[in-house]
């Protein structure tokens, strides 16, 4: 695969940033991995940070680390931070647009001069670190809204790789599910060895939104619930369209939400009520995986997570 070529030839380069795209799910950390550890496997530390779960104030010392009482309630041993820890080897920032604005210049300081101070630090810390990068969304149109510095932008994106959805490689659905209907029937010591013609032409028929995470999602649900030779359709959770089921195995029964095919009520609604409602709605097409809900509704997970937080106190 031409993905894994790629990946494989910026193993080569350490100094050679890397940005990886794609939607939710594609597997963009396998492929971060395969530049990191190459064919031989053996190289330095991988560490990963997923920007999206590090509140703001807490940025600068989760990646630099601190010095022993730096601030009220810092360790007196100091704390090492992401950097330490993957020196000699890769840093891997997943959906780095969730990067604080004031911390991008402080990271483009660090790719470029390959040192840094840890906070309440007076000493400059030398690293060799690589810095691979990947998110799931047009990073480009962040940039033109101001949401993302440019030059950090272009730096980043030295090496490139797009990994294309699932429904846009067909031709990998049946292999990888075959592949994952193996290794997990041999570690849970199920029958399974086949997928039947039937059941493959479902898998293939599904435009599977949440891509390669989804799909082993799927398979995984099958086996917890399942025990056969071969995998048959009524094995799978979804049936074929028109009459799909969700995740959970209910029937859809409201219609198609169609942007700019709808009429709005005649004495007003809430705005607010809707945009949850919608989230939620989101959240249960995807089986509570809210970054898949956050990439199919094209907003960042915290808007999801403020949304259901904001929702939570209402429904109790």
């Amino acid at each position: 695969h031409q993905i894994v070529i790629l990946a494989k030839k910026y193993h080569e380069n350490r100094n050679l940033p890397v940005m990886i795209e794609g939607e939710t799910g594609t597997g963009k950390e396998l492929v971060a991995r395969t530049i990191h550890f190459g064919d031989k496997g053996k190289t330095g530390p991988f560490i990963d940070i997923n920007c999206a779960t590090i509140s703001a104030n807490l940025f600068e010392s989760e990646l630099f680390g601190y010095e022993a009482g730096a601030f009220s309630g810092a360790s007196q041993q100091g704390h090492k931070g992401k950097f330490d820890l993957a020196q000699g080897g890769t840093l891997f920032l997943d959906e780095v647009t969730e990067l604080p604005l004031e911390m991008q210049p402080k990271l483009l300081r660090v790719i470029q001069e390959k040192e840094f101070f840890r906070v309440g630090g007076l000493h400059k810390v030398k690293t060799d670190v690589r810095i691979i990068c990947a998110t799931n969304l047009e990073l480009s149109q962040l940039v033109e809204q101001g949401r993302f510095r440019k030059d950090l932008y272009y730096r980043l994106k030295v090496g490139h790789i797009f990994v294309p959805p699932l429904r846009a490689r067909k031709e990998e659905i049946i292999p990888l599910a075959s592949l994952f209907l193996a290794e997990m029937a041999a570690a849970q010591g199920r029958k399974f060895r086949r997928i039947s013609e039937a059941a493959q032409k479902i898998l293939l028929d599904y435009e599977w939104p949440g891509n390669v995470r989804e799909l082993r999602n799927i398979i995984e649900w099958v086996l917890a619930l399942h025990d056969d030779v071969e995998l048959k359709p009524h094995h799978l959770p979804f049936s074929p369209p028109p009459f799909g089921r969700t995740l959970t195995g209910e029937m859809e029964s409201s219609q198609v939400l169609q942007p700019g095919a709808f009429e709005l009520p005649p004495d007003g609604f809430s705005l607010q009520e809707l945009n949850q409602r919608i989230i939620c709605k989101a959240v249960e097409k995807f089986a509570g995986n809210k970054t898949a809900a956050a990439d199919y509704l094209r907003i960042s997970r915290r808007a999801v997570y403020y949304c259901l937080e904001k929702k939570t106190p209402q429904s109790q």
